[in-house]
């Protein structure tokens, strides 16, 4: 029999896991291990929970005895499965029950859980599923209704004792803590790294949030603007047009994260990302910068050939790519922030970007990126950039 001393033991654990940045896979484990040990007959458990993320709405671990946790995210758009229409947990959750617990060793099993004729086959022979709620920030569609859902079965005979299931009622609510302060962790990182970006969110979170925090960093910038926006807001309106946007930046500031680049800003229609300058140097971060305009090209490209069947109208864009020393850091004033890149980088990229259309290009480079990335482009002559002294030579770029 537990002893108070074993349950305190395990406890403690869990309001240390509870202070450190801890997994919910690893927490999980830790209890169900510590839980054999004492002697409650744990072999299957699966924790569930709502969190607040762009594409996933919940996530799930299993754990089994003798075999590796296994860890399960459930998108947005995902169709509820036949599997969690007909299971206990989705029935304990929707009742707003607290507890649902179903023998599993009796001539018969709930038909209404396909699952437990399952488990009954392959020997357990007790299930019981808690609910603990907390506050958590998640969609509005859960209706507040957050926290843990976790079911927990056993093959003992006789099942569990109602010892062994006070002790998983009692400890469940400090796994709850736990399991709370881990996911409240990250959703605040998904949050700052969503509107942020990964860099930046990442500094943010790392305590520079003062007014003038920041760095000044080499880097080349990629400013992207949409063509003939004006246009295709009134055309559309504003559902229609919205959806155009997002379809645009998918095409845009999708490439510059899929070559490794940072978006730091949607300014209107048109997209700031920046490629800095790491160890592998200039040639390899304009590389990754060429490669992102060229496959943004291609993607509106293939876009407008879809949008010929839906009406939509096809996209164009203007990108410019300049590289240089830029302050990356917190601008605004004490109260309201956002963290971004200034300088004139930035500056002779937007005033290039104004200038693709005069020149009928897509794309236009500086020399120092044309050259450092031995980009496939062609001089188109110097010009002198508002706000900048001497003019400078601009390449634009050989697209397919």
């Amino acid at each position: 029999m537990q002893t108070n001393e074993q349950i305190e033991a395990i406890e403690d654990w869990l309001i240390t896991v509870a202070l450190r940045n801890s997994s919910v896979a690893g927490i999980l484990d830790g209890l169900c291990q510590r839980l054999r040990a004492i002697d409650v007959p744990v072999e299957r458990a699966l924790l569930a929970w709502n969190t607040l993320h762009p594409l996933i709405e919940a996530e799930s671990i299993f754990w089994q005895h003798l075999a590796p946790v296994a860890h399960e995210s459930f998108h947005h758009e995902e169709e509820e499965s036949d599997e969690w229409l007909q299971s206990p947990m989705r029935w304990l959750w929707k009742s707003g029950e607290r507890q649902l617990r179903l023998r599993l060793d009796g001539a018969e099993t709930d038909a209404r859980f396909p699952l437990l004729r399952e488990l009954k086959g392959m020997g357990f022979t007790d299930y019981l599923a808690v609910m603990t709620a907390f506050e958590l920030p998640a969609l509005e569609e859960n209706h507040g209704n957050t926290g843990v859902l976790v079911s927990w079965a056993t093959r003992a005979p006789g099942g569990f004792t109602e010892v062994h299931v006070s002790a998983i009622e009692y400890l469940q609510k400090r796994l709850a803590l736990a399991v709370r302060a881990t996911v409240q962790a990250q959703i605040t990182r998904t949050v700052a790294e969503t509107y942020l970006g990964r860099w930046a969110g990442t500094q943010v979170l790392n305590g520079q949030i003062r007014h003038g925090d920041g760095q000044s960093i080499e880097a080349v910038i990629f400013y992207s603007d949409m063509r003939e926006s004006t246009a295709h807001a009134e055309a559309l309106g504003p559902d229609l047009y919205l959806k155009l946007l997002n379809r645009y930046f998918e095409a845009t500031a999708g490439a510059v994260e899929a070559e490794g680049g940072e978006i730091l800003d949607f300014i209107g229609d048109a997209v700031l990302g920046i490629f800095p300058i790491a160890a592998d140097g200039l040639p390899a971060a304009a590389a990754r910068a060429v490669a992102a305009a060229q496959n943004s090209v291609s993607r509106l490209q293939l876009l407008g050939l879809g949008d010929l069947a839906t009406g939509m109208p096809p996209m164009q864009a203007g990108i410019a790519l300049s590289v240089g020393r830029v302050m990356f850091g917190n601008i605004g004033i004490a109260n309201r922030l956002t963290f971004s890149v200034i300088g004139q980088t930035v500056h002779a990229a937007a005033r290039m970007e104004a200038l693709t259309k005069q020149l009928h290009q897509a794309v236009l480079l500086t020399e120092d990126v044309a050259r450092a990335a031995k980009a496939d482009a062609d001089p188109v002559g110097e010009f002198l950039l508002a706000g900048f002294r001497e003019p400078r030579p601009l390449f634009a770029l050989r697209l397919a």
